[in-house]
């Protein structure tokens, strides 16, 4: 299969068909409205079965929850203690398809300690429930990509972790999860979407919902954030993934049925990986959440929060209050305890957390421990719920949803379905090696790009191999090659440098400038591909700076929102519209 590059041509191409759909005998099977995870492996999902689907996101892609992540594929650990065994069961077998077949190259096994307090009774009944984790792990019927847990010595665990508190803990038992970058799964769902014939558009949303003169949902009303243009889309079927967003999207219907979501921020620090020696993560119980601590290969992500969220939903900010809680639970078992000297990145989201209760006039619902999918009005499918690590099941839930009895003779196909980048994988790692030695890439940087690529570096080396000099390092963020920055302008979807600091990359918070260094190298780079003209190269970097301004000022504040008010000084270069009736010009937020 040809993988498609997502690039400006084929997001207009994408607005055209929407268009078209209005026409007799073009209309969309499935229109999905929302660009994160379980909105791209909805569309993933609907276009492998043979149906015409389109998916839209009013932002960038991933650019909600589906970035801000614990960026793990997990079984959910926790879950045991509340004897959900399903639900971790569902999880393990999610993993391990990441792994070992859907997205192998961008999933990575992680060695995890679990520190123990007490030699016996604690190391029986925790060693009992990692145990159990394993054997639910090996009972999918997948192959187990991962590791088995053992039971480790404080001696050697001291050896794993040296910057461990050696009197919090007298032993650890290790067991292995994954990392996993979740925008670029995004991402990657998308491209894989749009080569089995999916239409993508981004920076596109949904001001209206549209029904027919029995009442049923038809289409939606669409308009391009990008020039103001407005139009209709007509669907068989509409599908609603917008998490944190939901209630306000079944609002659109007119219906009072619906799904009730609430949301949650969790909030995730970044330190370099130097300044805490350990080879190891660490997974913690607080009071209020679980707190890892995840090796990455230049940094640590520490994280997360779980506190209410009631100010607006697009640009959750963390507070000092929230960087203080995190640093002072690390620090009940580092050795060298952290300073806010030490953070170089923040990044805050917004979890969807679904509430027990069915808003009245909801037809009918389908409901587990982690989603539920619900249909508020007839033609017009919500989901909301669920987790990263088992956004495929969502997907197929959903539109098995829509289908109805039709989904018996239409059944999902993704547990056996790579992903761009995973088809060839051992072959292009192979010949990784000659590249390497062609552009003088060392083991760890070749190690980043088939992580983050996967099949797909051969891409990249087309583009190195008539541009030499994309081979080199960014000037002011090493860690990446030139030719990745104008990749994500080629085949990946940008339309702002925002796009390729925020989601693309994670410079916003893998460096202590946030990216800053690198933006007119940057900018360089993608500005031609995107067509910009000076002017607009210069907005686009004074509006990245003022973001950049704004969160760090925002992130000494104390609570939510004087924090927010401070974020959302900073210029919006594609504001939200109004939706419903009456919807007219852009919401600032300023």
């Amino acid at each position: 299969m040809r993988t498609a590059p997502l690039t400006p041509q084929a997001r207009s191409a994408a607005l055209d068909a929407l268009r078209s759909s209005t026409e007799p005998g073009h209309e969309i099977d499935i229109l999905v409205i929302g660009g994160g995870v379980t909105g791209a492996g909805i569309a993933l999902d609907a276009v492998s079965r043979g149906l015409s689907t389109a998916v839209v996101e009013a932002q960038d892609w991933a650019s909600g929850t589906s970035s801000r992540s614990t960026k793990m594929a997990h079984g959910g650990l926790r879950y045991l203690q509340m004897l959900d065994f399903h639900l971790v069961h569902e999880a393990l077998t999610e993993r391990n398809l990441l792994r070992s077949r859907i997205a192998p190259h961008l999933v990575k096994p992680t060695p995890f300690l679990y520190p123990l307090q007490h030699h016996v009774w604690e190391r029986a009944y925790v060693g009992a429930g990692i145990a159990l984790y394993d054997a639910l792990a090996t009972s999918t019927g997948t192959r187990h990509a991962i590791p088995f847990h053992k039971h480790i010595s404080h001696t050697r665990m001291m050896e794993m972790f040296p910057d461990f508190r050696p009197d919090v803990a007298v032993g650890a038992i290790q067991y292995w999860d994954t990392m996993l970058d979740d925008a670029r799964l995004v991402e990657t769902l998308i491209r894989t979407a749009v080569s089995y014939g999916a239409h993508a558009a981004s920076r596109t949303q949904v001001t209206g919902i549209l029904k027919d003169a029995t009442g049923r949902v038809n289409g939606a009303q669409l308009v391009d954030v990008e020039t103001g243009d407005r139009f209709d889309v007509a669907a068989k079927d509409v599908i609603n993934a917008t998490g944190v967003w939901t209630e306000q999207t079944e609002a659109l219907t007119g219906s009072t049925g619906g799904l009730k979501v609430l949301a949650s921020k969790g909030i995730h620090l970044t330190v370099p990986r130097s300044r805490i020696r350990g080879d190891v993560g660490l997974i913690l119980q607080t009071e209020k959440s679980v707190l890892f601590l995840i090796p990455w290969p230049r940094y640590w992500v520490i994280g997360t929060t779980d506190t209410p969220w009631t100010q607006e939903l697009r640009h959750p900010v963390a507070t000092g209050a929230d960087i203080d809680y995190v640093i002072e639970h690390a620090n009940t078992v580092l050795r060298d305890p952290l300073t806010r000297d030490d953070v170089i990145g923040v990044y805050a989201g917004l979890r969807p957390l679904l509430q027990p209760e069915i808003k009245e006039g909801t037809s009918s619902a389908k409901v587990s421990r982690e989603h539920t999918v619900a249909s508020p009005a007839p033609g017009f499918t919500v989901i909301a719920g669920g987790k990263l690590t088992t956004y495929r099941v969502m997907a197929k839930d959903a539109v098995d949803f829509a289908l109805g009895a039709r989904a018996k003779t239409l059944p999902s196909p993704t547990a056996d379905l790579p992903l761009a980048g995973a088809d060839g994988l051992p072959v292009i790692e192979a010949k990784a090696k000659t590249w390497a030695k062609t552009y003088g890439w060392e083991e760890g940087r070749i190690a980043h790009l088939l992580e983050r690529y996967g099949s797909l570096l051969t891409e990249l080396v087309e583009l190195v191999e008539e541009r030499p000099d994309l081979a080199k390092p960014l000037t002011g963020a090493p860690a990446y090659t030139r030719v990745e920055a104008l990749y994500a302008a080629t085949h990946e979807g940008v339309l702002h440098l925002d796009d390729v600091l925020m989601h693309r990359t994670r410079l916003n918070y893998e460096q202590a400038d946030k990216g800053l260094a690198a933006l007119d190298e940057i900018a360089d780079l993608i500005a031609p591909v995107l067509g910009w003209e000076a002017k607009t190269r210069a907005k686009e970097i004074q509006a990245y700076r003022e973001r950049v301004e704004a969160e760090d000022a925002a992130a000494q504040e104390s609570d939510d929102a004087t924090a927010e008010a401070v974020r959302l000084k900073a210029t919006d270069l594609t504001p939200m519209y109004p939706v419903g009736k009456g919807a007219g010009s852009p919401d600032t937020g300023r």
